[in-house]
């Protein structure tokens, strides 16, 4: 059965905001994308409903088909989704009291002390699942997302039961089923400066005696010290935003929108499932390459270390603590990528975490043996081959996806890979890879593998929807593997890190971060219509511009980002 996502939409700093629309809308998009999308009003109040509250006082009674008298923002819902709404859906303070009351009177707590935890909070979890699923668009079955939107303001006294409640949900549902977004204000300052006019116009108003000397200017200041405090508090209440929905008079300027996402912790989350997470300096390239690709997107990264094997099944048998931990880095991430390696431990693990990721439709990369463990999955799930495997493995294996390299020495263990700058040839020109690499025929990588993928049944995988998009010049050696109607799942042979550079981000590595913080179809949409213009830093005129990234930029901002990548630092969150 499909687990139901939740989103939770709440507010700071001051009411009125908007949560109400900004629920609706967010429920109209994903209605958009196809999804089933049912809605559910908390009001902090202790009126059982809105019937007896006068419109002075909490707006328009809204009526539903049940003959619930319910808070106005239902009918946002009802008339955004076009959904038929049931007097449920509208959650209060007095309803859950009366709720949790009637059962004491019948004795169904069996002598035990009613208190606001667990009992409260209790009772708000199970109504929220227990309405959710309750469909209201006319269709058989439960929703795909419940939307559910909290009156008020987050610090409001009558809604910690219910914030308490929420903080132990998300958890219990996983934060691959939990999104929070915080509505909050970013007001405007009119401040006023003086600046000295020009010296041609100084010496003019000497003629003709002007007693004015400095011009007054007034500058709009966008202040985020407010959605900082909110934030924090709703931190500290136990509830993490994923996302902000900041309201202002004026657009949010780009500063403005990384200085809320840094000091409110609102990240760009990628998880590396590896065999040496213990050892981070094991994928210091690939974390060098997660670094100026976050830089050339403005976002922060934080990388979730994901030790391959505690992925397992025979993980959660003998530690079930770690299995848990590992799973719910995996879900929350925003990312996944799968790095090189060798030896069998922790391959499970891997292979677990490419199926994730593709049914999921999470962003995934995987390198060299993170590309041949998404062979090895898309050959077990979809061709149904359930003892597909790598003959490095599995010697005996009936299906092997990947085999030992013709040329390759078993006996000798150093210097016998296939190493160093090699050619890739595209196949597909119509594909994320060759866009991001900008829609070039050929690329050249470095190579480090003893293994490839079996040729002999590139034929079935293709056949059955893994696009090979780039191959060696024979056409035997697979190079690149996309899923294209997935939103990001790219696997390569090849070690694109050990080109990157910090004002040069890796073309893959920089698709798996914009897919990640949704930002990849403008990425792709810049590259096509950028124009290409050679620029070395330090020569040439000052304002010559380069096209990064599909933005116009000067070499100046170039040498900054280098410089911030460096100086930033990675945050990492290490389990």
């Amino acid at each position: 059965m499909k687990k139901m996502k939740y989103i939770l939409v709440t507010g700071g700093v001051v009411s009125g905001l908007g949560k109400g629309v900004t629920a609706s809308s967010i429920g109209l998009l994903l209605k958009a994308c196809g999804l089933r999308v049912t809605s559910i009003k908390i009001d902090p109040y202790l009126n059982s409903d809105a019937g007896t509250m006068s419109p002075f006082e909490h707006g328009e009674v809204f009526v539903l088909d049940d003959g619930g008298e319910v808070d106005l923002d239902l009918g946002n819902y009802e008339r955004f989704l076009d959904v038929k709404l049931t007097r449920d859906n509208n959650i209060t303070t007095g309803k859950i009291y009366q709720y949790v009351l009637d059962k004491e009177r019948r004795g169904d707590y069996l002598g035990k002390t009613v208190q606001v935890v667990p009992h409260i909070t209790d009772a708000i979890q199970e109504w929220i699942e227990r309405v959710a699923m309750i469909p209201v668009d006319g269709k058989e079955g439960p929703a795909d997302v419940c939307v559910i939107e909290l009156g008020g303001t987050i610090g409001d006294i009558e809604s910690m039961p219910f914030i308490e409640a929420l903080g132990q949900f998300s958890y219990r549902v996983g934060a691959g089923n939990f999104c929070l977004i915080h509505v909050s204000l970013v007001p405007v300052l009119n401040v006023v400066g003086e600046q000295m006019i020009d010296p041609l116009f100084a010496s003019w108003n000497k003629l003709i005696n002007w007693p004015m000397n400095f011009c007054h200017l007034v500058y709009h200041v966008q202040k985020t010290k407010p959605t900082q405090h909110s934030v924090r508090g709703l931190r500290g209440l136990g509830l993490t935003p994923n996302i902000l929905a900041c309201r202002s008079t004026m657009a949010l300027d780009d500063n403005v929108k990384e200085k809320l996402s840094q000091f409110c912790h609102v990240p760009v989350r990628i998880a590396i499932v590896g065999k040496y997470t213990g050892l981070p300096d094991s994928y210091l390239s690939v974390l060098k390459a997660l670094l100026h690709a976050s830089v050339a997107c403005r976002k922060k990264l934080v990388v979730d270390w994901v030790p391959a094997s505690d992925l397992e099944d025979m993980t959660e048998i003998e530690n079930l603590d770690a299995y848990k931990a590992a799973w719910k880095l995996l879900k929350s991430a925003d990312g996944v990528l799968v790095p090189g390696g060798f030896g069998d431990r922790g391959v499970q693990g891997k292979i677990l975490a490419a199926k994730y990721a593709r049914e999921n439709r999470i962003p995934f990369f995987g390198i060299c043996l993170g590309m041949q463990v998404a062979v090895i999955e898309f050959a077990r799930s979809v061709l149904g081959l359930t003892d597909a495997n790598s003959t490095e493995f599995d010697p005996s294996t009936r299906n092997p996806c990947v085999i030992f390299m013709p040329e390759g020495s078993k006996t000798q263990m150093g210097g016998t890979m296939r190493l160093g700058s090699r050619r890739t040839y595209f196949e597909v020109m119509d594909c994320k890879s060759v866009k991001l690499y900008g829609n070039r025929r050929y690329i050249d990588e470095r190579h480090r593998h003893r293994y490839e993928v079996n040729p002999d049944i590139v034929g079935r995988l293709e056949n059955a929807g893994l696009s090979f998009t780039g191959k060696d010049e024979s056409g035997q050696r697979m190079e690149v593997i996309e899923v294209p109607d997935h939103p990001y799942y790219i696997g390569v042979q090849f070690h694109p890190e050990f080109k990157s550079r910090p004002g040069k981000p890796s073309a893959l590595f920089l698709g798996l971060v914009a897919a990640a913080c949704g930002q990849l179809d403008a990425l792709l949409q810049g590259f096509e219509s950028r124009e290409k213009v050679n620029c070395e830093i330090g020569n040439g005129p000052s304002n010559k511009k380069v096209y990064q990234n599909g933005y116009a930029t000067k070499p100046a901002n170039i040498i900054r980002d280098a410089i911030y990548s460096y100086c930033n630092g990675l945050s990492c969150t290490v389990i």
